[in-house]
């Protein structure tokens, strides 16, 4: 009689993202906490996951976080190098299949709208060598704000994309336009424009 290991017996999960880079942007938004999952999800997947994070990012979930879920030292400044040689704004998104921005605060948006590039994440979306997707979360007003949605729109006429935001209850106790997507939503339509690009 043949003893199997229930562990062992269990179905294989599905890595649609095996080979595949992903570079993670943490932006400073309270949605921060929801981009962990994020992570973990795309890790599952069995992409290779480096993030970055912007100081601000750093106020809300903390860099070891997401060391802890991606396996990786994770990028927080321009000037900490973690290979000597490596301008790391510039070759991590030569080896990336896409860049994810979550949460993209109207303050990253605003800034890659007008080629500001004044901290580690900034530098690496203006340079980078992959597609960027934005996963934007704010306030209502700050999303449907008109100078708002003249940059959302310049970025998409540029090339970039968005995933969401979605409506719903935001942290200012308002309801409405500027919640981050939920991470699954987030990751399901990463492995589709991975697999399309």
């Amino acid at each position: 009689m043949e003893i199997t290991d229930p562990i062992v017996s269990a179905a294989k999960p599905d890595l649609k993202l095996t080979g595949r880079e992903i570079i993670v942007a943490v932006c400073g938004g309270i949605a921060a906490y929801k981009v962990a999952d994020v992570v973990s999800k795309l890790v599952q997947l069995g992409a290779g996951v480096t993030v970055a994070m912007t100081a601000e990012a750093q106020q809300f979930i903390t860099p070891l976080t997401f060391q802890a879920l991606s396996g990786r030292e994770v990028r927080t400044s321009t000037f900490n190098l973690v290979e000597s040689s490596d301008p790391q704004h510039i070759s991590l998104t030569e080896r990336a299949d896409l860049m994810l921005v979550a949460p993209a605060t109207n303050n990253i948006i605003a800034k890659v709208a007008h080629g500001l590039c004044d901290d580690l994440v900034s530098l690496m979306i203006c340079a980078a060598a992959c597609p960027v997707v934005f996963a934007p979360a704010m306030n209502n007003r700050m999303w449907e704000h008109p100078v708002a949605k003249e940059n959302v729109a310049k970025l998409k006429t540029l090339g970039y994309q968005f995933i969401g935001p979605e409506e719903g209850w935001l942290a200012c106790r308002n309801t409405g336009p500027g919640r981050l997507s939920e991470p699954g939503s987030i990751v399901e339509q990463i492995v589709e424009i991975v697999a399309n690009k």
